[in-house]
């Protein structure tokens, strides 16, 4: 596997919760990956902007909440209109009961708010290593 840079598509409106992410995942996720980049965004049409121009990410993190173009949504539309070179989508949502939102947008997994700075590295590595490894 080579060395290079894994880089990470964030959005979020919210600053706090980039923050959160950004530090919960820090340089390195898993010993076995290499070092990760993350590049934020903060609005709907930033996110698919950035995807349109560049499909070179491994792995697209959504906040599920953001307002007013939720994670849910974009997250389908980009599963729908990237179906052949789509990277994985981790959605952040704030209820359990929001799993159903998941399944419909067609997200790979799901973390919770608020962020686990524990768990949220191990979810990341997995979806990466079905990218890379």
């Amino acid at each position: 596997m080579s060395d290079e840079t894994i880089r990470v598509l964030l959005f979020s409106g919210d600053r706090t919760v980039r923050e959160q992410v950004r530090l919960a995942l820090g340089r390195k996720v898993a010993a076995d990956l290499p070092p990760i980049e993350v590049v934020e965004v903060a609005t709907g049409p930033a996110l698919l902007k950035i995807l349109d121009e560049d499909r070179d990410f491994g792995l697209v993190i959504m906040d599920g909440e953001a307002q007013p173009e939720g994670g849910f949504g974009l997250a389908h539309q980009v599963k729908e209109d990237h179906v052949d070179d789509c990277p994985p989508v981790l959605l952040l949502v704030a209820r359990v009961a929001d799993a159903w939102l998941g399944t419909w947008s067609r997200a790979d997994a799901l973390a919770a708010y608020p962020v686990d700075p524990l768990r949220l590295p191990e979810q990341v590595a997995e979806l990466l290593r079905a990218e890379v490894l």
